[in-house]
């Protein structure tokens, strides 16, 4: 398949179990034909700006949603989001923070930054795929983004 076409989904996770049950739930699903997996926020950041080890990457192969934790070891979530949203580049690319952070501060400053939806972790197995799949379902096939 055209690697420019392929279904992408920037995975950004520093939690190793919920990282395992997010992957295992979208494998599980047959939605994510490319995950890419970043365990803090400076990883996220070299991969969505193609820098470090993702500078041959080009920019307008973006994914086509980023699922992104909010308390990341380097840079945090909303630095992430920050910097995706004031981009004119990256701005258009779906973020849903994906968080176990129920603190309204997180919530107001996420969508004041132009997050795309807010959702807390279920602590619950099933919920938590149940999610997880009803985000895969919503932003790989029923979300219409914009042509770049």
């Amino acid at each position: 398949m055209n690697e420019t076409l392929q279904v992408e989904i920037l995975l950004v996770e520093d939690n190793p179990d919920d990282l395992e049950m997010e992957l295992l739930t979208l494998r599980e699903m047959k939605v994510a034909n490319h995950v890419q997996i970043a365990r803090d926020g400076v990883e996220a950041l070299d991969f969505i700006f193609c820098r470090g080890p993702y500078a041959g990457r080009k920019i307008e192969n973006s994914p086509k949603v980023v699922l992104l934790d909010l308390k990341l070891p380097k840079v945090d979530g909303l630095e992430v989001l920050r910097a995706i949203k004031d981009d004119p580049r990256t701005q258009s690319i779906p973020v849903v923070v994906l968080t176990s952070s129920k603190e309204q501060s997180d919530v107001v400053e996420s969508y004041k930054l132009g997050v795309n939806s807010y959702i807390v972790k279920p602590v619950d197995f099933e919920q938590f795929t149940e999610a997880i799949k009803k985000l895969g379902l919503y932003w790989l096939l029923l979300n219409q983004p914009p042509q770049m």
